[in-house]
């Protein structure tokens, strides 16, 4: 059935939309849309449709993509890992005793905490990075494109600026708070799944809970050696209209081999 026929069977003024605006007021960060004289009817119901998909992927206290939303940019993060071999890093982080904030100011000063927090892991990290509400009083991060070297830094730089907040809960409260920061990097050359790079990141995570807290440990990525031979069946369907790339790959693999054949005579 084509649009122009699906539309003319739909009288729009039968669509219930006053219980779809009513949600998006609730979300301060959404634009409402107003229906304006030059909109047609058309235009109006996309506009509401559009901003409640946005509202789908948002957690609503922070306004940081959602578990769901998260779990798809790592199924995404997986893909480019697994075919590109980039670097990327995945940060699980807890705020330390934050029940006892909740137990003893109340858990809307535990939903202001939330929400500074938020607000501060977004100002840490690059646009390109997706910052993630997982749950509860734990937050998520993935970095791509994010080097060895980088990821230690800015797992670092995430705590301290925390450990360094001051958030205002009251006139006469100020709280401050602390982060764990567990971290895994996606497996190169390897399609893994979003269950496995999670896991790994939490068994960091709970290692810098149990060895103090307010500390970041990070599962160091570990060289995976992959053949000319692997990468032409990982790629070579691929590589059908542009043979000189797999050859390219290929020269890459033998340079890899070689470097670890003189890393174990040294």
């Amino acid at each position: 059935m084509s649009t122009t026929t699906a539309s003319s069977l739909i009288d729009l003024r039968d669509l219930r939309l006053d219980d779809a605006r009513a949600l998006l007021l609730h979300d301060a960060s959404s634009i409402t849309p107003e229906p304006q004289a030059s909109d047609s009817p058309v235009a109006y119901v996309q506009s509401i449709i559009d901003n409640l998909c946005d509202l789908s992927l948002k957690d609503p206290l922070t306004g940081l993509a959602n578990r769901r939303h998260f779990r798809n940019v790592m199924s995404r993060e997986i893909d480019v890992v697994a075919r590109s071999g980039e670097h990327a890093l995945l940060l699980m982080m807890d705020i330390d005793h934050f029940k006892k904030v909740n137990d003893t100011y109340g858990h809307l000063a535990g939903d202001m905490v939330l929400q500074a927090i938020a607000k501060c892991l977004s100002a840490c990290v690059r646009p390109m990075d997706t910052v993630a509400r997982y749950g509860g009083e734990e937050f998520a991060v993935i970095l791509p494109s994010c080097q060895v070297t980088y990821g230690q830094t800015v797992a670092e730089r995430i705590r301290e600026t925390v450990e360094a907040l001051r958030i205002t809960i009251s006139p006469l409260i100020t709280l401050q708070v602390t982060v764990s920061v567990g971290g895994a990097y996606a497996p190169e050359w390897v399609r893994s799944t979003t269950a496995l790079w999670t896991d790994r990141a939490d068994v960091q995570l709970y290692r810098a809970k149990s060895e103090g807290r307010n500390r970041v440990f990070i599962d160091q990525q570990r060289e995976i050696a992959v053949s000319a031979e692997e990468k032409s069946m990982l790629f070579g369907p691929l590589s059908m209209e542009d043979p000189a790339w797999i050859e390219n790959i290929s020269a890459d693999a033998s340079g890899v081999a070689a470097g670890s054949a003189m890393n174990r005579v040294n």
